[in-house]
């Protein structure tokens, strides 16, 4: 039930539920800094910054997800939206970091009573691989790959679900390279892809084997779209299969759309 003054009763706990969830998988509650960029020179200790959290510009020392609080935000609105529309399929992230993300996805499946969807948490849990700098121009300067930050294992992403009560048989782990794992993906139908690869070659194999299963009115959100590599790999799918999307923009960085219906 909705009133002039918002919404009330379930509706009502609904929302305080998923705002907490935002506020705790961002960290906001606690405020941590973000880690020490080892690949600058900076020296003074950093202290963290709301706007910074807001718009995913820090990588947290703490939090669960690095996206920040935008796109955390609206993340959650394109799950409530395909539940809303009755928009088939599961859900899945492709480089999910710890796991953040998909542990808000997770989050408003419970909140709804959903129980007839599963949401993919698909990594390598071992980082970013080199860039094939030959077969994949676009990616040539991307050494991801040394940021040992960004290999978060298995257990600790699994750890984190169970922390928040969310680690269940609705929750299935992709564990290797997106070329060799995505292909074969049991899910038949998807309502969500969400593209946190940074690579062309991640982009394009995470699209190539993905687009074919997301249902009309599905959404796809390009976390990286800012990085040349990922925009490039999203244009040169779409252009080869002819198809032209609106680009939404959520933030500096990323961007969704919708498939045709």
């Amino acid at each position: 039930m909705t009133t002039a003054a918002g919404p009330t009763g379930a509706d009502a706990n609904r929302a305080r539920y998923l705002d907490l969830m935002e506020k705790c998988l961002t960290n906001l509650i606690y405020g941590d800094p973000p880690m020490r960029p080892k690949w600058t020179h900076i020296l003074r200790k950093q202290e963290f910054s709301l706007a910074a959290r807001e718009s995913g510009k820090d990588w947290p020392s703490q939090a669960h997800t690095m996206i920040g609080l935008k796109r955390l935000h609206s993340l959650r609105q394109q799950v409530e939206t395909t539940l809303k529309e009755k928009i088939p399929g599961d859900y899945i992230e492709t480089g999910v970091w710890r796991g953040g993300a998909c542990i808000m996805m997770r989050a408003v499946l419970a909140a709804y009573g959903v129980t007839d969807r599963i949401v993919y948490v698909a990594d390598s849990f071992a980082g970013v691989p080199p860039p094939d700098r030959v077969r994949y121009p676009a990616d040539r300067g991307r050494n991801f790959y040394k940021y040992k930050q960004l290999a978060v294992p298995l257990d600790e992403v699994q750890a984190n679900f169970a922390a928040y009560g969310l680690l269940d048989e609705q929750v299935r782990f992709v564990k290797g390279w997106f070329s060799q794992t995505l292909p074969g993906l049991a899910a038949q139908r998807l309502a969500i892809v969400r593209l946190d690869g940074d690579l062309y070659e991640s982009t394009m194999d995470a699209l190539n084997a993905l687009y074919p299963k997301l249902s009309p009115g599905g959404f796809v959100v390009v976390d990286d779209y800012a990085l040349r590599s990922s925009r490039t790999a999203v244009h040169d799918y779409l252009d080869r299969q002819g198809e032209k999307v609106t680009l939404e923009r959520i933030d500096d960085y990323s961007v969704w759309w919708q498939k045709a219906r």
